[in-house]
């Protein structure tokens, strides 16, 4: 089977009518048409075997994960998924392979009802899926990571650290654990798009370790905060679960911030919709985290980094 081939069988039947697709697979590029009244969002991101994830991954869970994490940027922007793109490069073309990798890819579009419209496939001597993602949101809506201000609560929409610890069962040839679902099988949090939208101020997903992202926030907001390390939901069971929660990555999970006066709101439409959240911090003016206990006294001193490309070549954990 050629690359045209490939293209034919496996990726121009996930490009489906409709959503504004005046013209999709089988082109020299897609047209489509943007909606009234609102703005598109972009993010891309490259998922590379050995890197992000193991050479030996089930190839429907690489389809999942490759969207999943484009995904997971839209929904810390607020914005509602319509396209995407993929840039498969192959070492060889496999059809069993190839078969699975796209119905892991498609089960997960379906869900987030975003649409297949182009891309490109190319032979490499490594696997990489590149994948764009195009939302769309209402004019002047879109949520950024510099909204933070001082007095603004800090919340997560999950249990950190799960990931990595997935891996680290992987690792060790637990390949049957329940325990791995979480690094399989990462879920952007789609439920949360519209609630975020409406009462959040500043947001970004964790993806590459719960202080380094957060960080990232704060610096773009030029605030600091307190975070109570006690409230970090983790789990317990696990003796490394708190470097897990703060440096591990790949969790997926929402850091956002929520202002003092939307709190009741927040939390009256989050448990409405039966969402998981988690209050573990507060923005302050300043610069950096201080990390605390639950009695408010200062915690022993916090040393880790989250994930680097160029600092890590080996395989995150």
């Amino acid at each position: 089977m050629n690359e045209f081939e490939a293209i034919a069988r496996f990726f121009k039947p996930l490009s489906r009518e409709g959503a504004g697709i005046r013209t999709g697979i089988g082109d020299d590029g897609a047209v489509l048409q943007a909606p009234r009244d609102r703005e598109l969002v972009i993010a891309t991101d490259t998922i590379v075997s050995g890197i992000h994830f193991p050479a030996d991954f089930p190839p429907g869970a690489v389809g999942h994960r490759a969207l999943a994490v484009n995904l997971s940027d839209l929904v810390a922007m607020g914005a509602d998924p319509a396209w995407y793109t993929l840039a498969l490069a192959l070492p060889q073309i496999r059809t069993s392979w190839l078969a699975a990798f796209a119905r892991g890819l498609d089960g997960l579009a379906r869900k987030a009802h975003i649409h297949l419209v182009g891309g490109d496939t190319v032979r490499s001597p490594v696997l990489t899926a590149t994948i764009t993602v195009v939302g769309t949101v209402p004019k002047g809506q879109a949520l950024l990571r510099s909204g933070a201000r001082p007095g603004d609560r800090i919340f997560v929409s999950g249990i950190l650290g799960l990931a990595t610890q997935g891996l680290a069962l992987w690792q060790d040839g637990q390949r049957h654990s329940h325990r791995l679902r979480p690094f399989l099988h990462p879920e952007p949090r789609l439920p949360w798009i519209p609630i975020l939208r409406s009462v959040a101020r500043a947001a970004i997903d964790v993806s590459d370790g719960f202080a380094q992202d957060l960080g990232h926030l704060l610096e773009a907001s030029q605030v600091g905060a307190t975070v109570d390390l006690d409230r970090i939901p983790r789990d317990r069971r696990d003796p490394d679960s708190l470097k897990r929660a703060l440096f591990g990555g790949d969790d997926y999970e929402l850091c956002f911030t929520v202002p003092s006066a939307r709190l009741s709101v927040f939390r009256a439409r989050a448990r409405r919709a039966r969402l998981t959240f988690f209050e573990v911090g507060r923005v302050i003016p300043g610069k950096g985290i201080c990390w605390q206990k639950s009695d408010g006294s200062p915690s022993p001193e916090i040393k880790g980094s989250g994930f680097d490309h160029f600092a890590k070549p080996e395989m995150r954990r």
